[in-house]
């Protein structure tokens, strides 16, 4: 069974339901929107062009981009252990490359998208798999959920298209809709403009291979400087700038861990009395 309601300006709800849920989650599910937040003209303004570019996208990233994440995908899914009884959101989820291992597992999974095709390609490709998830189209920054009703708010390679003060905001959201004892697990890309060596390392790695490229390298690498420098479209922070926003929203035992080339994942928990629900 599919539902699909139109919410507010900024997005939609498809849902293929998820199997035999408590009825703590039954109504908390039921009652997650996605909304305008205050200055929410701008949310929607940057909504419509970001759909507008990751529809355009969807087709790619399925067959090609998503295809070089897989030791992030693993890395987070390994981070994340055990997922059968979780209750879960992913933001960013694209077609699926780390909802489909969840809800593989019997995790009831709430995946978000901008994109209409990307999450149109993850429900087919669950419709498949015999799969029960939810899906919303909209932006991550306007995701609205019951408070504490869920263990695990988890991203992959999606966070660093989010100004910094988003990616705050969204942290911040996350550690109220989670359970004592739940988790935020972000894959991403993590590195900064060169303050550390290991941004040093990892931009001099990417020019390099680049260069190598020749003309059309050459394009890309002065394309990347733009982005990175005046922050377009892709604006990463190092992966302790991402541990110190976790610890600031109140998590605990927080965690990065390198993964590969500009790739890490950020672990943290929500305190709670024994960390139980």
């Amino acid at each position: 069974m599919v539902r699909h309601v139109d919410v507010m300006i900024v997005g939609h709800t498809r849902g293929m339901a998820p199997a035999a849920p408590r009825d703590d989650v039954e109504r908390a599910v039921a009652a997650q929107e996605i909304d305008v937040p205050s200055g929410g003209q701008t949310v929607a303004r940057g909504a419509r062009r970001g759909r507008r570019l990751w529809d355009r996208r969807a087709d790619a990233w399925e067959h090609h981009a998503s295809v070089g994440l897989e030791r992030v995908i693993d890395a987070v899914v390994d981070v994340i252990g055990p997922a059968g009884d979780l209750d879960a959101i992913d933001l960013g989820c694209g077609s699926g490359q780390l909802t489909l291992p969840l809800a593989r597992q019997g995790a009831r999974v709430t995946a978000v998208d901008i994109s209409q095709k990307m999450i149109e390609t993850l429900e087919e490709k669950a419709a498949k798999e015999g799969l029960r998830l939810t899906t919303h189209v909209g932006p991550v920054q306007s995701v609205r959920i019951p408070g504490e009703s869920l263990d695990l708010v988890a991203s992959n390679y999606a966070m660093h298209h989010l100004y910094d003060e988003e990616k705050r905001a969204v942290v911040t959201a996350a550690v109220t809709w989670l359970r004592p004892g739940g988790r935020i697990v972000f894959g991403d890309m993590m590195f900064g403009r060169g303050g550390t060596k290991r941004d040093r390392e990892i931009i001099g790695s990417k020019v390099r291979l680049l260069l190598k490229r020749g003309p059309a390298g050459w394009w890309r690498v002065a394309k990347n400087v733009a982005r990175f420098t005046l922050r377009m479209r892709e604006r990463p922070l190092p992966m302790a700038t991402w541990v110190q926003i976790l610890q600031d929203a109140g998590l605990v035992d927080v965690q990065g861990i390198p993964v590969v080339a500009e790739a890490a994942v950020v672990v943290g928990t929500k305190p709670g009395a024994g960390g139980g629900r």
